[in-house]
């Protein structure tokens, strides 16, 4: 059991009380008894004295039962957050530790919620991933069984369109599938020596077509005449660059630019950006916007396509090479997206 110097309430309740009965049995013995005598001092100290350590004894004991109690049941919730400490009858220490207990707990509960409400929004965008493309599928199904499908021409183009909708659900599935495995450390790298250069220019000429829908030119900073060779999966990286650069020609404005930039940070680090000037990005939307299924756009158009993952696919990705990304943007003037990459023999 623990005496504070600075203040105990059981030994200041003992104390009391002790003074209280000294002075009662001095009164009692003068009223009833008429008993005065300086030789009655050393006993009236020995009462007081003895009066205090029984009382106080008791009065802890029965202060530290009830303490430890609590002290029990709060354990019993949580282990860690309150560990096995000595019991303390001191108030001013209990009341620190309640309250620190109980801020903990605040910020915990605060925590959960926050998870939960994540957990029924994502239950909820990928519910609305999944059911849009399945319902597409069929109603073109149902229309071929009810009939269309006796005309060669319809029962074509519907087959072809419910195609289109199985393959969408087929890139949602995968792209799940890779989060989870990049989260759980599933994914192995197969990392090699590469020129990035000549990786960017590959993504540039994929996408040629999909950024002459906006005229939108894809091009580097500058010219550069010699390679840049940093050390990664060279597959990944790709795919980090794609899914980058699609995400800059779906919210790129007409006739506008998105540009790619490499260069030396460190002694042994690139660092790779993805420029554009397109919508840019909110700053109530910017903490989340690597979450999956997150979208800027609250109206729920899917008319862009894609299936919500691009972003946290990008930095789980860029996470598993051990790397960092960076992203900055304004509203209304553009974005930029940025990595890191070691550098490559």
């Amino acid at each position: 059991m623990k005496l504070s110097t600075k203040y105990n309430f059981a030994a200041s309740t003992s104390l009391l009380i002790a003074l209280f009965l000294t002075i009662a049995a001095g009164i009692f013995l003068y009223a009833f008894l008429k008993i005065i005598s300086i030789w009655l001092l050393p006993f009236f100290l020995v009462s007081f004295i003895l009066s205090f350590f029984i009382l106080q004894y008791r009065v802890e004991k029965f202060i530290y039962f009830r303490i430890q109690k609590i002290y029990q049941d709060v354990r019993v919730l949580n282990e860690q957050d309150f560990p096995k400490l000595s019991v303390t009858t001191d108030m001013d220490v209990l009341t620190r530790e309640v309250e620190r207990y109980v801020n903990d707990k605040k910020l915990e509960i605060e925590t959960l919620n926050v998870r939960e409400n994540y957990r029924k929004e994502f239950m909820g965008n990928i519910s609305h991933e999944l059911k849009t493309p399945l319902f597409t599928v069929q109603g073109y199904i149902l229309t071929l069984l009810d009939g269309a499908m006796k005309d060669k021409r319809v029962r074509k183009k519907y087959l072809q369109r419910a195609n289109k909708g199985v393959e969408r659900l087929i890139y949602i599935i995968k792209d799940l599938d890779m989060i989870t495995r990049l989260e759980v450390g599933g994914l192995v790298l197969n990392t090699e020596s590469f020129n990035i250069l000549e990786l960017v220019q590959n993504v540039f000429d994929l996408l040629e077509m999909k950024a002459a829908k906006k005229n939108i030119s894809l091009v580097f900073d500058k010219k550069y005449n010699e390679s840049i060779i940093v050390k990664a999966d060279r597959e990944r990286i790709e795919q980090v660059l794609t899914n980058l650069i699609v995400n800059s020609l779906k919210y790129g404005k007409q006739d506008g630019t998105t540009e790619v930039s490499i260069e030396s940070i460190v002694k042994n680090k690139f660092l790779v950006r993805v420029t554009d000037n397109g919508e840019g990005i909110s700053k109530e939307n910017m903490p989340r916007i690597f979450e999956r299924f997150y979208r800027v756009d609250k109206s729920g158009s899917r008319k862009e396509g894609g299936s919500g993952l691009g972003l946290s696919i990008v930095k789980h990705i860029v996470e598993a090479h051990n790397e960092k990304i960076y992203v900055e943007s304004q509203f209304g003037i553009g974005s930029e997206f940025s990595f890191t990459l070691e550098k490559g023999e």
